[in-house]
């Protein structure tokens, strides 16, 4: 089993027990991908499922030997809903690993909503970077994107990842289902129409700066990069017409 195996099946686990899940439609060829790279097989495989108040589920998954393991994971919640986004990237390279886990919030400033969706998962947030230490600096740019709960690391032993890098997965992931059960509808045009925007406008910035785009194209080429990105990873964009229904 693979370093993030466990967290894909832990998540799969959790999902089908809280939610209604049914599949999420992908599209050919994303589902399983295979590179031969430098004598070592990549594979990056895809999963996705959606539920009644969650538009997207999805998880990439890249496994390219001991020294390449990549989870992406991502909860995209329905447009009536102004949840904020589950978020989940796990990345081991040959210079370590760096993880970080957060509830994406579309308002991030607005101290209603911090209150609603940041403020209780706080002491959550402290639990864990008791035994995860931050992981630095990241880009001014992404701040907006960012709870404060945002938990962001570089565990220096595979351990640490396998452990307590696990546990607040699932904790994370778990609270966000919390919320979930207790989300009602938006029903105000206005509180709609700023769902949406903050919805495309935070898959836009993950779309535009997807840091795996480097890595996926040197596997795969340019073309397949740029469909998977824009036509599975950060989909609503092409999709929200569908969604209007």
């Amino acid at each position: 089993m693979t370093l993030y195996e466990p967290f894909l099946e832990g998540a799969r686990e959790l999902l089908t027990r809280r939610l209604e899940l049914a599949p999420y439609p992908i599209a050919e060829g994303f589902e399983r991908k295979e590179a031969v790279v430098r004598g070592e097989a990549v594979v990056t495989t895809s999963t996705a499922w959606h539920s009644p108040k969650l538009r997207q589920i999805r998880a990439a998954h890249v496994q390219g030997g001991s020294a390449l393991q990549v989870l992406n994971f991502v909860i995209s919640p329905r447009l009536e809903y102004d949840l904020p986004f589950f978020g989940a990237d796990l990345v081991t390279l040959p210079g370590g690993h760096l993880i970080a886990l957060d509830m994406q919030p579309l308002f991030r400033d607005d101290p209603a909503y911090r209150a609603k969706y940041t403020e209780p998962i706080l002491p959550l947030f402290e639990a864990h970077r008791a035994h995860l230490e931050w992981g630095g600096d990241f880009p001014e740019e992404a701040r907006p994107f960012f709870s404060p709960a945002f938990l962001w690391t570089r565990p220096k032993e595979t351990s640490l990842v396998e452990t307590r890098v696990f546990a607040a997965f699932v904790d994370y992931l778990n609270a966000y289902l919390d919320f979930v059960e207790r989300a009602e509808p938006v029903v105000h045009p206005e509180g709609l129409a700023a769902v949406e925007q903050a919805q495309l406008r935070y898959l836009h910035y993950r779309a535009e700066k997807d840091p795996a785009r480097g890595m996926f194209r040197r596997f795969y080429g340019p073309q397949w990069t740029e469909e998977y990105i824009h036509g599975f990873l950060f989909d609503l964009e092409r999709r929200r017409e569908a969604f209007h229904r």
